[in-house]
């Protein structure tokens, strides 16, 4: 805790973290976002996301095409036009739109198709991988209910109700659904290189952060917003030597230099460097918060000086203020009793804005300099993006419906220590946000990747409300007209 005379002597010196409410949406909005029989779209949004994580798409080896024609279908019985492009045979990604006047530039609505492998004996029976069971108590089971089928599911069911509202856009709105995020990324890439004159996103929402309960302040949800996403550098430290028998132990052979090798890595210390997101949802928890501890969460040089040290005592927190290397597994050996020419590590380093990957490039080499026979390789790179979150509509949407009715709930920006297909775009000059609208205890979210993985009907249902009223917020032209609500004479002729 800071004392009394820290927070004195430090306070003029401080300045306040400014924290401006949005403006709410016009009434127009407000009549197409209270237009929805949201009991009915919660429902149809659950079965489809039950069917879709029936769908095989688990990669490697992929076959993503298979789970985009099943959305496909979807689309075709709302009249939604929508392609497939594939980069290899069986590995599509969907394209979809509603088309707007144009005003404005596109918003892009993405998730990827293909899911994680997982082990299908340690999950309950008749709820494995690949089962879609909804259980008694409420829960959708499958491999990608949470990453990220789940908010699939619910980007195609908000732009189905767009489509069946009759909402006029000022801008285009366009479904993206796809292939091989887990593994290269190529889904995405193959739509950058050779499709993206035809999409050309002005916004993308995507992948990111999901609501966590007590993260920050017992009772209070954080839901954050990633706005951006750390860099990285896939290295190999190589070290070569003389091959030789086993029973010799000698200083200059490969697997020598590269014990030397990995105590230098191991030797490195990252400083600490706070993205100016990660305050201002501090600022954010703080003022709701209230009393002294709100006072200084809401002060950016008391905050920086208030959580480090607990953000550094972290792992998890640790990895989204520092440049990370991480050794991530070793090869080379060929026989216990034979000394290899050449044995290896590979290290996963994730950048912050500011850090290059030349940059931390030449601070890998420098440590392991002293050690003869050491080379380093790049397998692949890729700098930090950030999207300027501050008054952008968009987020603000984003925020306000997340919090909207919510005294417990504070939505803010973060830096993602991941990165998703958001790390392409950025480049492009997209404005790219990463939120799923779900609300996650610790059990559900280590199911992500993990065994059992399910999210809840409860969830789904206020997903596609939440991401549904702040689509609406960005993309519908208020000044437009619309005929009455169209939902009942519409539904009942989807399944």
């Amino acid at each position: 805790m800071l004392s009394p005379l820290v927070l004195l002597t430090s306070f003029l010196a401080c300045r306040p973290v400014t924290l401006a409410d949005p403006e709410p949406p016009a009434p127009t909005i407000q009549e197409w976002q209270a237009a929805v029989d949201w009991d009915a779209a919660g429902a149809e949004t659950v079965r489809l996301l039950s069917d879709y994580l029936r769908i095989d798409t688990v990669n490697p080896p992929g076959n993503e095409t298979r789970g985009a024609e099943l959305l496909g279908a979807r689309l075709s019985q709302e009249g939604i036009p929508w392609t497939v492009h594939e980069f290899a045979p069986g590995r599509g990604s969907l394209v979809a739109r509603l088309e707007g006047s144009g005003e404005a530039g596109p918003v892009c609505l993405l998730s990827h198709i293909d899911v994680v492998p997982s082990e299908a004996e340690l999950w309950p029976e008749g709820r494995g991988p690949l089962s879609g069971v909804i259980d008694e108590e409420g829960y959708i089971w499958g491999r990608g209910a949470l990453d990220m089928k789940g908010m699939g599911a619910l980007e195609l069911m908000a732009m189905s109700l767009l489509h069946r509202q009759g909402v006029p856009l000022k801008r285009d709105v366009i479904l993206l659904a796809v292939a091989d995020e887990e593994v290269a990324g190529l889904g995405i890439r193959h739509l950058i290189d050779h499709h993206w004159p035809d999409i050309g996103c002005e916004y993308v929402i995507n992948e990111g952060g999901m609501g966590i309960p007590d993260l920050l302040f017992e009772g209070q949800t954080i839901y954050p917003i990633s706005v951006g996403e750390k860099g990285f550098l896939w290295m190999k430290v190589i070290a070569s030597g003389e091959p030789g028998h086993g029973s010799v132990p000698l200083d200059d052979t490969a697997p020598a230099r590269l014990r030397r090798a990995l105590a230098a890595i191991d030797a490195y210390a990252p400083q600490p460097e706070i993205h100016d997101s990660l305050m201002a949802l501090v600022a954010r928890a703080g003022r709701q918060q209230g009393g002294a501890t709100g006072f200084v969460l809401q002060r950016e040089g008391l905050a920086r000086a208030a959580v480090k040290g607990q953000l550094m005592g972290n792992p998890l927190t640790k990895a989204g203020i520092t440049d990370t290397l991480n050794v991530t597994g070793f090869g080379g050996a060929n026989s216990p009793n034979v000394l290899p020419s050449e044995v290896w590590f590979q290290i996963d380093s994730r950048l912050l804005p500011g850090t290059s990957p030349e940059a931390m490039l030449a601070r890998v080499e420098a440590l392991v300099a002293g050690v003869e026979g050491v080379r380093v390789e790049v397998l692949e790179s890729w700098p930090a993006g950030v999207t300027d979150w501050r008054d952008d509509p968009f987020y603000e949407a984003l925020a306000r419906n997340l919090e909207m009715g919510r005294d417990d709930v504070v939505a803010g920006p973060v830096l993602s220590p991941g990165f998703t297909d958001s790390l392409y775009l950025r480049p492009l000059g997209v404005k790219a946000y990463g939120m799923v609208p779900f609300l996650l205890g610790e059990a559900d979210l280590l199911t992500m990747h993990g065994n059992g993985e399910r999210v809840s009907t409860e969830n789904v249902q206020d997903g596609v409300r939440l991401l549904y009223q702040a689509l609406v917020e960005v993309a519908a032209d208020p000044t437009g007209t619309v005929e009455p609500p169209i939902w009942g004479k519409i539904v009942e002729g989807v399944e």
